[in-house]
């Protein structure tokens, strides 16, 4: 990647329970109504703040596709939405690194969908250069990026961070 990089990263919605959920797989687990109610707020939110997204990268699991469905619709970029392994919970943030990377034209703008400890050790590693710093994301947290070169070191500074709580606050 060459030139600078607007990279949103949000953490999924409120998820039904591991035990709720019965018998199915952690990567089945589907948003609850909450979870639901706040990613449409922070979608809302996200369409002011994230102009000129080229796409948005999800997890594969179904409450971080459920997310990133509804921020895509919110944001009119169904078509632009791509399930990643890059981003799934077992996932590296250097795997990730590397994926973004070879996008063929560079974006200029990007949301990432994924979960924790992945996303907060991503920022850690873009903002600090440091493998293993987490930064931590509450469910329907979001945060931008200005990413100068997407590397696995410090390449990044923050330039928000907005908490699920604090959306609930904005008019």
């Amino acid at each position: 990647m060459t030139g600078m990089l607007d990279l949103y990263l949000m953490r999924h919605g409120i998820a039904v329970e591991s035990r709720a959920a019965g018998s199915a797989a952690d990567a089945e687990r589907p948003l609850t109504p909450e979870g639901r109610e706040k990613v449409v707020r922070a979608a809302r939110w996200l369409a002011a703040l994230a102009p000129g997204l080229a796409a948005i990268h999800s997890s594969p699991c179904v409450r971080a596709r459920q997310t990133a469905e509804i921020v895509a619709e919110s944001l009119q970029l169904q078509k632009r939405l791509v399930l990643n392994e890059a981003l799934a919970p077992e996932a590296a943030a250097g795997t990730l690194i590397r994926s973004l990377s070879m996008l063929r034209p560079p974006p200029k703008a990007l949301l990432l969908i994924g979960h924790e400890p992945g996303l907060g050790e991503l920022a850690g590693l873009l903002l600090t250069g440091r493998p293993g710093a987490l930064f931590a994301f509450k469910k329907a947290g979001i945060a931008k990026l200005t990413v100068t070169a997407l590397t696995a070191g410090r390449c990044a500074t923050l330039d928000w961070l907005i908490t699920p709580r604090a959306l609930m606050g904005m008019q």
